[in-house]
């Protein structure tokens, strides 16, 4: 009788479990420390060729503002390899950019992002244990460890940490880094994440507005993740996406709309769809030199 009765609870316990929203069974399979060290120490990874480099960074600075680290020569993978690495740290968000005068090593180029963690050993045991893949175990650069991880879904992320602890400003306003996952996958991704960063999700529309993925009066499903790394935001479609929809890794927050299109338009880049208006954004998608596709939007007041 108490093995039956056992059974009975445990059956009843994987039903609650099973229909849970998202947000609430992440909670409860989070496993490990909060790793997470601050949005203004997470960057998005841009690959661009040579010849492109440096005007994609002067483009990017002068479309936001700030700053530049100097531009250094280095092997930043496991493997022989040798790239152009710089870090363009504007108030809204940084991109580590990469000019690779070799051949780029698999699977480097995947990840989207790479986040600062203040223990990398530890990051990589708690990825696991939520869910994620460890796809290039950790090696060491030259200022410190990283690591490529890859979520449910597909999405690649490296972590990385520092021998000596960067510091850098507050940002103004954080960046989403955007996944576009199908929605086979979205829950995964959404539990798994959540569940590492010890995030919450802040929204979850089934029905969102489809000008904001190139298809107006359709809907699809978007949610909203805040954590200690900043904001994502999943979308999960149906994969019919007109270009450049889904080449966009970064959505950055502006205070005025068309005066950022303007100075980014001077600095040589090229709106690829022009401002449009949903759930209180206006936002436009934006090619930079060398190709790095970015979404641009202002909030309204």
């Amino acid at each position: 009788m108490r093995r039956i009765a056992f059974l009975f609870r445990a059956a009843a316990v994987a039903a609650v479990v099973a229909g849970m929203p998202a947000s609430a069974l992440a909670q409860t399979e989070a496993q490990g420390p909060d790793v997470a060290v601050g949005p203004q120490y997470d960057s998005t990874h841009v690959y661009v060729d040579a010849a492109d480099f440096d005007r994609l960074i002067a483009a990017v600075t002068a479309t936001f503002g700030g700053t530049t680290s100097k531009k250094v020569s280095v092997t930043v993978t496991p493997t022989p390899s040798q790239t152009a690495s710089q870090i363009a740290l504007t108030p809204i968000g940084l991109l580590s950019v990469f000019g690779y005068a070799t051949p780029v090593p698999f699977p480097f180029g995947l990840e989207r992002t790479g986040y600062l963690v203040s223990d990398l050993d530890v990051a990589v045991t708690a990825a696991r244990a939520n869910g994620a893949a460890v796809v290039v175990a950790p090696f060491n650069d030259p200022i410190g460890r990283d690591a490529i991880i890859e979520w449910p879904g597909g999405v690649f992320m490296q972590l990385y940490w520092h021998t000596t602890p960067p510091h850098y400003a507050p940002l103004a306003s954080v960046p989403e880094n955007r996944v576009y996952v199908s929605p086979d996958a979205a829950d995964g991704f959404i539990r798994s994440f959540d569940g590492f960063s010890h995030g919450s999700v802040v929204s979850d529309d089934t029905k969102a507005p489809g000008i904001e993925i190139g298809r107006p009066g359709d809907t699809y499903r978007r949610v909203r993740i805040d954590s200690g790394f900043g904001r994502i935001t999943v979308f999960a479609t149906d994969g019919h996406l007109p270009y450049p929809y889904g080449r966009e890794t970064t959505g950055y927050e502006v205070s005025d709309l068309p005066k950022t299109l303007e100075r980014a338009i001077a600095a040589g880049a090229a709106v690829l769809v022009p401002p449009y208006k949903s759930e209180g954004r206006s936002a436009a998608l934006v090619s930079f030199p060398g190709g790095y596709v970015a979404e641009i939007h202002a909030v309204a007041k």
